[in-house]
């Protein structure tokens, strides 16, 4: 069996002298596992496809059940991620994310579409990196299926709580006044401007996520708290965020309301 597709490399693992075992994402077929061999021998014609966060054409070719790499050409390499160390490691935590929000072999073209626009954004675009950020973990999370809600405080339902909150556990908006009355669990802070600017992300145009501003404390609280809403959600960390984190001397302290 045969197969052609494009498809975003979420992960490399050197094997063996020459080989590599690639995670990698794809519009039809989701996240598939191939085998590349000789993929690490010198003028290997398949070597520039099969790095981490290219994106590329994949002839696919299946022995015993396991998916061998046969051909593969770059159609984009984001070089302007690759060249540069604090977006390398920011896009690799985003793929480390995509892989482990993917299940085998089931299509996730939305969660594609976003790896691939965060990854266009730091190659592209002159937006912070905070921000891209902030957009990708709360867009993934929903995506996902873990989507807070955000139409109005889940206590009292008003749509413009004051002092308004997350909390991490339950993905509710809430008054900070209204805190008590939810369980156990932390809640973490926001503005107006934050709950604005995520609204935005979680509901507006995929195609323009990353055109929105906020002011930088909002933008701040906003990144504490999609950071912290996803570990908590998905119950795990990710050693390519500490990575990232240890080039931008970010701290994981976060404001909070118990």
């Amino acid at each position: 069996m045969y197969l052609t597709t494009t498809a975003l490399v979420l992960r490399e693992v050197e094997y063996k002298d020459s080989d590599k075992l690639l995670t990698v994402l794809t519009p039809e077929q989701g996240k598939l596992t191939l085998s590349a061999r000789g993929v690490r021998k010198k003028k290997d014609a398949t070597a520039a496809a099969c790095q981490l966060l290219t994106w590329g054409e994949f002839t696919l070719s299946q022995h015993r059940g396991r998916w061998l790499v046969k051909e593969a050409v770059t159609q984009r390499a984001f070089r302007g991620v690759r060249e540069d160390l604090d977006k390398l490691a920011l896009g690799s935590y985003f793929a480390q994310v995509a892989e482990t929000l993917c299940e085998e072999e089931q299509p996730e073209p939305e969660l594609l579409s976003l790896t691939l626009n965060a990854l266009h954004a730091m190659d592209q675009m002159s937006v912070p990196l905070k921000l891209v950020k902030t957009a990708f973990e709360w867009k993934a999370m929903a995506l996902a299926g873990y989507e807070p809600m955000l139409a109005g405080c889940g206590v009292c339902g008003c749509q413009t709580p004051e002092d308004p909150c997350i909390h991490l556990r339950e993905g509710v908006l809430h008054c900070k006044g209204c805190r008590e009355k939810l369980g156990d669990g932390v809640s973490m802070p926001l503005t107006g401007a934050a709950l604005a600017a995520l609204r935005h992300i979680v509901w507006g145009n995929p195609k323009r996520l990353f055109s929105f501003s906020v002011d930088e404390g909002s933008l701040e609280r906003l990144s504490q708290a999609s950071e912290a809403y996803l570990m908590t959600q998905l119950e795990r960390g990710f050693h390519t965020l500490d990575f990232y984190k240890s080039l931008t001397m970010e701290t994981t302290t976060y404001d909070r309301t118990t």
